[in-house]
């Protein structure tokens, strides 16, 4: 039975030829291509696809979102992100949101193919250069006690500060107000019994 494929892509000039890879495999259908995911949690139930290709950066619903919702109503299909973005953030939230693989678009197109095999095959495929920084990120080592304290958002918000990005920098990237940021910021302090950045830095980060 052919491994059913669904795709989200905003751009019609990445999305039809990638159509037309996928469709050249004789075990593999595209049973879908879309260039938003407003309708999502519908399709997905409808379509039952196997693997789902999203891309990160689509219009009002983007791909870490719409990947928490198509996990939540269709478990079993597993979503490969492929995006132009190597973002540390982008791709930490992605892996969280249950993505199971992560490809750079621009990557050579039988690399697209082995990734859907892979993934199917229960692999976690990913470009070399995503690889690293995940293993860079979870190898970053940490006071655990201490980080057990926050909730992820907390600590996202933690590292990002610690990355040097300014409150309204952080706001703009975790897609909140300038007022959540703060009161996140003030929560972080008090469960950390802090009262400054770098005394939470040196509570969270051994290094």
């Amino acid at each position: 039975m052919a491994i059913r494929i669904a795709i989200y892509e905003d751009d019609i000039n990445l999305r039809q030829p990638l159509r037309e890879l996928i469709q050249m495999e004789d075990d593999l259908e595209v049973v879908g291509a879309f260039e938003n995911c407003l309708q999502v949690e519908k399709q997905v139930t409808e379509l039952q696809p196997n693997v789902v290709l999203m891309d990160i950066e689509l219009p009002q619903i983007n791909g870490i979102a719409a990947t928490k919702l198509l996990r939540a109503k269709c478990p079993q299909a597993e979503v490969l992100i492929l995006t132009s973005f190597e973002d540390n953030q982008q791709i930490f939230e992605a892996i969280l949101a249950g993505a199971r693989g992560y490809i750079v678009k621009g990557e050579d197109n039988g690399q697209i193919i082995d990734a859907i095999k892979q993934i199917m095959a229960g692999g976690a495929p990913m470009t070399p250069s995503i690889a690293r920084k995940v293993l860079e990120f979870f190898a970053s080592p940490t006071h655990q006690k201490e980080v057990d304290k926050l909730s992820q958002r907390e600590f996202e918000i933690l590292k990002l500060l610690k990355d040097g990005l300014s409150y309204k920098m952080i706001a703009a990237k975790t897609f909140v107000e300038l007022s959540t940021v703060q009161s996140h910021i003030k929560n972080i302090y008090k469960k950390l019994e802090v009262h400054s950045a770098p005394e939470a830095f040196k509570k969270i980060f051994k290094n």
